[in-house]
């Protein structure tokens, strides 16, 4: 298996204190529909219009998510059955190749000459 290397992304790449991009407003309000579908002791009562800059919009962000997903909190290790370097553990047999009968071919029927 070919392992692809995955650069990180530069310290400028989240500055808290940048103003809200296009796409951030768009997920901040996407979000905030979803929100609206909660009971209201559930709501974070955040007025989204006053969300103006990178860090605000990742602390909305991160409580509503909390909320649509309450088990996501703590992330859980599975173990994945891989193939290793050596291939399949087990060998699969060959398969078995299926011959097939020769079609009897229909001849046309011959008209009779007058």
């Amino acid at each position: 298996m070919t392992v692809i290397k995955v650069p990180k992304p530069p310290k400028s790449a989240f500055n808290k204190d940048r103003p809200v991009s296009a796409l951030l407003k768009n997920q901040i309000l996407h979000l905030h529909e979803a929100e609206l579908r909660f009971p209201a002791r559930d709501q974070t009562n955040i007025y989204i219009n006053n969300i103006k800059t990178e860090g605000q919009a990742a602390q909305y962000i991160r409580q509503v998510t909390a909320k649509l997903h309450p088990t996501g909190i703590k992330p859980k290790r599975v173990a994945i059955a891989a193939m290793g370097e050596n291939g399949p553990a087990r060998k699969s047999s060959p398969k078995k190749s299926r011959k097939t009968k020769p079609s009897p071919t229909k001849k046309s029927p011959r008209h009779k000459k007058r």
